[in-house]
């Protein structure tokens, strides 16, 4: 029985990986800054008043696990906020570097005396943190912040070999969330893609980056 820390963990991808672990007969410890009545009713370890911007806050969390070992530490918590080049707003796109970019590392590197030998690290990034793709421009603050993510993702996977822990960098497709509107394919189909791709991950495919339905993406 493996043990699965899920941020972001209240809504969207978050809760359906706490739902779809959960079904498979494994633990979960799902973080996140708000409960919601939907993550209540899983019945799961949960973990509230978690922000990954704060460092006394990510403190507090690992306090919280107790040297617990971590199997798989899902980097899922994030934010978008629309910046256009005729709307650039600096302090929407520092707040988003600092959710989606400094967060994750902040998190993974306090957490890692609970990582093991074979445990993994994922990283909850985007299509749209891809260089090569971006063929429409826009969203400054969000693809920036993707492409640091998956800097750290990539940089996290060379400096973790030493300790066999692989690293993935994940895109969950455009999946029916508030973030997107709603509109894509089922939280549920991008899951069990997702899970897909971390039951696949290992020391050999280690700092790729994935679509979830399997195609390796473009940086």
């Amino acid at each position: 029985m493996a043990t699965y820390l899920v941020t972001g963990a209240n809504r969207g991808i978050g809760l359906e990986y706490c739902r779809q672990v959960k079904k498979r007969g494994d633990n979960v410890i799902a973080v996140c800054r708000s409960m919601s009545d939907e993550l209540k009713d899983l019945d799961v370890q949960v973990e509230t008043d978690v922000d990954i911007t704060s460092d006394s806050s990510v403190a507090q969390l690992v306090k919280k696990l107790d040297g617990k070992t971590l199997d798989v530490l899902i980097n899922n918590a994030g934010i978008i906020e629309r910046v256009s080049l005729d709307n650039l707003d600096f302090d929407s796109i520092r707040r988003q570097f600092e959710v989606n970019a400094v967060g994750p590392l902040r998190l993974t590197h306090a957490l890692l005396n609970n990582l093991k030998s074979g445990s993994k690290v994922i990283m909850m990034t985007s299509r749209m943190g891809s260089i090569d793709d971006n063929t429409s421009g826009g969203s400054y603050g969000y693809r920036m912040s993707k492409v640091a993510l998956s800097m750290a993702g990539k940089s996290l996977s060379e400096d973790l070999k030493s300790k066999n822990i692989p690293v993935a960098i994940l895109h969950p497709g455009l999946v029916q969330t508030r973030m997107t509107g709603f509109s894509g394919i089922t939280t549920e189909e991008s899951v069990a893609g997702l899970l897909a791709r971390i039951d696949e991950l290992n020391m050999e495919n280690t700092g790729t980056f994935w679509h979830s339905n399997g195609e390796v993406l473009p940086w």
